[in-house]
């Protein structure tokens, strides 16, 4: 279901770089309403030089992960940016087979971006995996308009409850969990509360496309957003 990203100094003794980007634990939000979608959790976990925190845990929904890839490219000119799962108006399965490969999708997503250096220069990258900003807080912090800096929101998030949660050990089904409970590698802090719920701050302003994220049935052509 994943695999870490090696990345060899040239060095004989030298210490490899590993990272680990995992997506996992889909979610139903808002469930019975219009508006309900599924959001996943992304677990990092690092020791490059490359990322501000080594470990960190965030949950993102689908379109914000298509933000994320226009930016990359809208920043990477001619460097190609991997591809997204499509958005399928129809789907010719169950609405948990859907969520699972789209879930694979976005996680392959992320693990070919993270080996792409131009990719990994790019701090909006860095905000969306070890952040809990929104979009357009992203973007705000991006443009000065932040009391934050991008490193300052990073650590902020990773010394916070949400960013100490490490790895869950098997990916629970769609729906309410339980707490879980971990460190960060590199700061140092008792057990805490995980981040099974996104932030209430979030928001979807700025968000201009035509991908919708919703909970999509096999026999329901989904609403766009």
């Amino acid at each position: 279901m994943h695999r870490e990203i090696r990345k060899c100094s040239g060095m004989r003794g030298a210490t490899q770089e590993l990272t680990t980007v995992r997506v996992q634990d889909p979610r139903l939000q808002n469930e019975g309403s219009w508006n309900s979608y599924v959001d996943y959790k992304i677990f990092l976990h690092t020791n490059s030089k490359a990322f501000t925190a080594k470990t960190s845990c965030v949950r993102r929904r689908y379109r914000e992960f298509v933000w994320l890839r226009k930016q990359l490219q809208k920043n990477a000119g001619l460097v190609p940016v991997p591809e997204l799962p499509g958005k399928s108006t129809f789907f010719a399965g169950s609405t948990d087979e859907f969520i699972e490969k789209r879930r694979q999708g976005l996680q392959q997503f992320l693990e070919k971006v993270v080996q792409n250096v131009v990719l990994l220069s790019d701090s909006q990258l860095h905000l969306f995996l070890q952040s809990q900003l929104s979009v357009p807080e992203i973007e705000a912090c991006m443009q000065g308009q932040s009391p934050l800096t991008v490193t300052d929101a990073i650590l902020h998030y990773a010394m916070s409850n949400c960013g100490w949660v490490q790895e869950e050990d098997t990916r629970p089904a769609l729906g309410a969990g339980a707490e879980l409970h971990g460190s960060c590698a590199g700061l140092g802090s008792p057990l805490v509360r995980s981040c099974l719920k996104p932030p209430s701050c979030w928001s979807d302003f700025g968000l201009e496309d035509n991908h919708s994220d919703s909970l999509e049935s096999p026999t329901k052509q989904p609403e766009t957003e």
